[in-house]
């Protein structure tokens, strides 16, 4: 032991001042514990839990963000989707509609042809009857003429009826 306390002497080691300080450095060391570390570590711990639920929450808005880009783009499809099929019966209305127009434009070109039909039908059976009168009237004129008598109203009533029989056959 003296050579220890003679080592330490050398080195200039005093025993009461060294243990002041020792007493001194855990009385200090004892008050930043209790004042200093303390609040200091709660402090950090308070931050490092925020900081744990600010990622935490980061990580939920991560997840609603997610959810609602699906939801917008399955609404998008939704509306891509009605506004394919509003097309869709658009053209399908458009083509009942155009098929209904030429429908009715073929009946009404249908109903005119058969009326001009008629009208030339009409038009036809009058110039036929009118030129059966003409022809009528001519035989007989010429009939007067060749035979230079006057025929009497049987004798014309039967050159009508036999011209007629014959324009007709």
């Amino acid at each position: 032991m003296d050579q220890i306390k003679q080592v330490l002497d050398s080195f200039g080691v005093n025993w009461p001042a060294f243990l002041a300080s020792l007493a001194n450095f855990i009385i200090l060391l004892i008050i930043l514990q209790r004042f200093a570390y303390r609040p200091l570590l709660q402090v950090l711990d308070e931050r490092r839990r925020r900081v744990a639920e600010s990622l935490q929450q980061a990580e939920q808005i991560k997840a609603e963000l997610a959810k609602t880009q699906a939801a917008r783009d399955a609404v998008l499809a939704e509306g891509r989707q009605a506004a394919q099929r509003m097309i869709d019966e658009a053209r399908q209305a458009a083509e009942r509609l155009r098929d209904a127009k030429l429908a009715e434009a073929t009946a009404a070109a249908q109903d005119l042809l058969r009326k001009a039909e008629q009208a030339g039908r009409q038009e036809h059976d009058r110039l036929m009857a009118e030129l059966r009168r003409e022809m009528v009237g001519l035989v007989v004129a010429t009939t007067t003429r060749v035979t230079g008598k006057i025929l009497t109203a049987d004798d014309q009533r039967r050159l009508e009826s036999e011209t007629l029989k014959e324009l007709a056959a």
